[in-house]
């Protein structure tokens, strides 16, 4: 009798261990393999939103098949409590173990709309934008200059949503004279700013903020990766380059960056200017010029005159020996990059070449040879405008 009963216990034991090992496998799988999802979603979590309100959402959104099931792996991971507020891109065919990581990762949503508030050399707008799940790519869905124009109906209807992302861009060779009043025009940020700080010192990127945001504190966040990226860039900086210290080459890399707008001649244009450092030579760069005119606040928006050349200022760098006393915008990484990294190269010349690039030379003849075909390329498209003719 025993033995039947130890025979049977056994028995059960063993279908039960079966049956849950078989669950585990299951359930494993259903949590691993791809989800219920044929076409990429954008899902929200709310702020404070618990886990098993989010998990019977994502069931509901047909974007996993259990919620339960969700619940489990979550828990199973510790990760129950790293819900992220916000929107996310679910993709087609997401496991729960993927929707999890999205929903938990931290950092910025991946889905949903934003303003982009791009401060550039010769413009600043406002662009609301909304992501495609279909396409993972933006779709501008309108666009205004804030600082001549009023903000749309589109862009104030949806400026107090809580969901709406804010973005400040700014671009590579902008002064910080307009980045300061780019930032007074952005109307999604709070607080006044105090003194302009210092030319060059400021990292053209993409900062993604909070409505309310402040300027002055945004402003920081700039000057300290800035100072991050040139500490890093001198780091593994050329031996042997003419700069007295990191803000010598801070003062170039914003030569660099106005001078040319090819990635690829960064580097050239760079050996140039370190050549005729190394030579004793005046830089004459026109740039220079401008912001000695300028002070960096606004475009010149014409030529330089004949007399502005002449002009003795700090930068003028036709009349001044070696660098000017200051940079002349806020350079990139990758023009900070090209003056502490310049290609080597014999040339002391260049001068555009008509494609949007430069022609460089090392002799001043041949460089003269350059400037009279640019002078050519220079009055044709000058005929071609006053008859009509549109040229590239």
């Amino acid at each position: 009798m025993f033995r039947a009963l130890a025979s049977n216990f056994l028995t059960l034991l063993i279908v039960t261990l079966v049956v849950a090992a078989g669950l585990l496998a299951w359930g494993r799988e259903a949590y691993t393999g791809p989800g219920p999802l044929t076409d990429a979603t954008c899902f929200r979590v709310d702020r404070g939103a618990s886990l098993a309100q989010v998990s019977r959402a994502l069931e509901q959104q047909g974007v996993v098949t259990d919620a339960r099931l969700f619940r489990i792996g979550a828990d199973y991971a510790d990760r129950e409590r790293d819900l992220r507020f916000g929107s996310y891109l679910i993709g087609p065919g997401a496991s729960m173990a993927e929707v999890l990581d999205a929903l938990t990762a931290g950092g910025q949503s991946t889905c949903g709309r934003e303003v982009n508030f791009r401060i550039g050399v010769n413009s600043m707008d406002a662009v609301l934008r909304e992501l495609d799940p279909a396409t993972a790519r933006y779709v501008e869905v309108v666009k205004f200059d804030p600082s001549a124009e009023a903000a749309p109906t589109d862009y104030l209807a949806v400026a107090e949503d809580r969901d709406l992302r804010w973005r400040v861009t700014v671009a590579e060779g902008v002064t910080s004279w307009q980045v300061v009043e780019g930032l007074r025009r952005a109307d999604f940020l709070a607080g006044e700013i105090g003194e302009r700080p210092p030319e060059g010192s400021l990292a053209p990127d993409s900062y993604e903020v909070a409505r309310g945001a402040d300027r002055a504190q945004l402003l920081a966040q700039m000057a300290e990766r800035q100072a991050r990226v040139l500490a890093a860039e001198w780091a593994e900086r050329q031996d042997g380059l003419p700069y007295a210290g990191p803000e010598e080459a801070l003062i170039m890399a914003s030569i660099v960056e106005k001078e040319t707008g090819v990635a690829e001649e960064r580097g050239q244009v760079a050996s140039v200017f370190v050549n005729r450092l190394r030579r004793g030579m005046k830089l004459q760069t026109d740039p220079t010029v401008i912001y000695g005119v300028t002070r960096g606040e606004g475009v010149l928006g014409r030529g330089l005159r004949q007399s502005e050349l002449r002009r003795e200022t700090p930068w003028n760098t036709y009349v001044i020996d070696g660098l000017p006393p200051t940079p002349i915008a806020n350079p990139g990484r990758a023009s900070i990059r090209a003056a502490l990294n310049p290609d080597e190269t014999p040339y002391i010349f260049f001068v555009a070449d008509g494609t949007g690039g430069h022609a460089f030379a090392v002799t001043l003849d041949e460089h003269n040879r350059n400037v009279a075909r640019w002078r050519e390329i220079e009055r044709a498209r000058g005929e071609a405008e006053a008859s009509g003719v549109q040229t590239e």
